[in-house]
C-alpha cells in the first residue's frame, strides 16, 4: 500500500494533538485521536465501483483514500460498502470489525444514557464513551439526528440504539444521563416551534424523573442562547440574559431556560445530582450540511464553488469551538462536583466576515493539496440579517478553567481543516 503523508494536528500552543480527553475526577476519558478519526473522517462507503474491478478487490489499495493520512492504520475497522456512481446507489455492508474498546472491570463500567445520541454532538459523545468501554444507550427520534452517525456501533454488545421521543416517558437502569435531545439549528427548531418547547420541557421533565428514580447523575446540554442578544460581553454564567420571549427564536431560547429552571427545581426539591452545560457555537464532522449554520453553510458553498453568503454586514461576532473540545468539557463536567451552570465554548472571537475568508482559505488549501482545480475564486456576498440574530457571542469560560481544569485545545483553523475534509469526502460519495 502506498505510504501517505500523515497530517499533523497542532494545538493552540503548537504541540501535536495525539489524543483527546484526560484522566480527571476519577474518570479516564482519554482516547487516541487517530482512532476517533477513523470513525468519522473516512467515509463509510469510500470505495467506488469506478475504483475496483470486482468486489474481491475491496481489501486492496483501492480502498485507500486521502483520509489515510488522518486515520493512521485503522482501516481494518471500517465498513467497506460500495458506492455505484453510475446509478448513484450504494451497497451497504456491516462493519468488518468493531474498533477495540477498553475492557473495564464492572465496577468502573458505567451505564450511560444519551438522549439525542444520533445527533451531531451526541454521536461524538457516543464514540468517546464506547471507546472508553462503557455501556451506552442512545435514545433518538431521528427528527434531526441520523442513524448513520452511530451505525458503526450497532450490534456491539455495549451499545443499544432505541428510537424514542423523549416527550414520552422512558424507563431504563442507568448511572449517568446526558440529556442532549432537542433540535439546535434555527431552521430545525423553528420548523415546529411548539414541538421544540415541548421537547425542552416535557423531555427534560421525563429525563429528570428517570434520574430521580435511578439516582443517576443528570447533565443537560443548555445553550448560549439563554443569554439572548447579550448586553454584557463576554457572557459569564451570572448573566441572566436579554431574550425576546415572543420572537421566532423564543421556542428554543425560552425552552432551554425553562429546562434549566426545571433541572434546578429537581435538584432543590428531590436532591437530583444535576449538571448544566451552556454550550456555545460548536462545529465539526457530522454536522448537518443543510442545517443553516454559518460553518456548514460556508464550507459547503466554498467546496461547491458557489459564492459564500454572509447575512448582515459581517461585523457581528461569533466564537467557534471544535467538537472534541466540547466533548472533553461535557465529560469533565459530568464527572466533576460542579453543579452550577458552566459555559463550554472557545473565547477566540471572529467577525463573520473574517470567518468567511478563513473558511475560503482553508477550502483552497485542501483543494490544492488534493490536486483539485478551481474554475474561479469564490466570492463573499452579503444579504439582509435575520430577526433577533445576536450581534455578539463570546463565552467567559473562567468557571470551566477553574472548576474543570478545562480549556479549548483546538485552533479554529485545525478544526476547520478536518471538517472541510469530511464534507469533501461526503460530496465524493454522493451524500451531499
Amino acid at each position: 500500500m502506498a505510504s501517505v503523508p500523515q497530517i499533523k494536528t497542532l494545538d493552540k500552543n503548537g504541540n501535536e494533538i495525539t489524543s483527546v480527553g484526560f484522566n480527571r475526577f476519577g474518570f479516564d476519558s482519554e482516547v487516541p485521536i487517530d482512532v476517533l478519526r477513523s470513525l468519522y473522517l473516512r467515509p463509510h462507503y469510500s470505495v467506488s465501483t469506478s475504483d475496483v474491478k470486482n468486489v474481491d478487490d475491496l481489501d486492496t489499495d483501492a480502498q485507500e483514500s486521502q483520509h489515510a493520512r488522518f486515520t493512521r492504520g485503522h482501516e481494518a475497522y471500517q465498513s467497506k460498502s460500495i458506492y455505484h456512481p453510475d446509478t448513484n446507489s450504494i451497497s451497504y455492508t456491516t462493519l468488518s470489525r468493531f474498533p477495540p474498546v477498553k475492557l473495564l472491570p464492572p465496577s468502573a463500567r458505567k451505564r450511560i444514557l444519551i438522549t439525542g445520541g444520533a445527533g451531531f454532538v451526541g454521536s461524538h459523545l457516543v464514540d468517546r464513551l464506547m471507546l472508553l468501554g462503557h455501556e451506552v444507550t442512545v435514545l433518538d427520534n431521528f427528527f434531526t439526528g441520523s442513524k448513520t452517525t452511530v451505525s458503526h456501533w450497532i450490534g456491539h454488545p455495549n451499545f443499544e440504539m432505541v428510537r424514542h421521543d423523549v416527550v414520552e416517558p422512558f424507563m431504563i437502569e442507568c448511572d449517568q444521563i446526558y440529556h442532549l435531545a432537542c433540535p439546535a439549528s434555527p431552521p430545525h427548531y423553528q420548523f415546529n416551534a411548539v414541538k421544540t418547547i415541548k421537547t425542552s420541557f416535557m423531555g427534560t421533565l421525563n429525563m429528570l424523573g428517570l434520574a430521580k428514580r435511578t439516582k443517576a447523575r443528570f447533565l443537560i446540554s443548555s445553550t448560549s442562547e439563554v443569554y439572548g442578544d447579550p448586553e454584557v460581553h463576554p457572557q459569564t454564567e451570572e448573566y441572566w440574559g436579554h431574550v425576546n420571549p415572543i420572537g421566532p427564536r423564543a421556542c428554543y431560547d425560552e425552552g432551554k431556560r425553562v429546562a434549566e429552571t426545571l433541572t434546578y427545581g429537581f435538584q432543590r426539591q428531590d436532591g437530583v445530582d444535576v449538571r448544566v452545560a451552556r454550550i456555545f457555537n460548536t462545529y465539526g464532522p457530522r454536522m448537518n450540511p443543510y442545517d443553516g449554520r454559518v460553518v456548514s453553510n460556508f464550507i459547503v458553498q466554498a467546496l461547491k464553488g458557489e459564492d459564500m453568503t454572509v447575512y448582515g454586514d459581517g461585523k457581528q461576532t461569533r466564537s467557534f469551538q471544535y467538537v472534541h473540545d466540547l466533548i472533553d468539557g461535557l465529560i469533565a463536567l459530568m464527572n466533576s462536583d460542579e453543579s452550577r451552570p458552566v459555559n463550554i465554548g472557545n473565547g477566540d472571537e471572529f467577525t463573520i466576515g473574517e470567518f468567511a475568508e478563513l473558511v475560503r482559505d482553508i477550502v483552497e488549501k485542501v483543494q490544492d493539496e488534493d490536486g483539485v482545480k478551481r474554475n474561479r475564486r469564490v466570492e463573499i456576498v452579503y444579504k439582509p440579517i435575520p430577526t433577533d440574530d445576536p450581534q455578539k457571542r463570546r463565552p467567559d469560560t473562567t468557571r470551566a478553567k477553574e472548576s474543570l481544569k478545562w480549556q479549548p485545545r483546538w485552533t479554529v483553523r485545525m478544526g476547520l481543516e478536518e471538517m472541510v475534509r469530511y464534507y469533501k469526502a461526503k460530496m465524493a460519495e454522493g451524500s451531499i
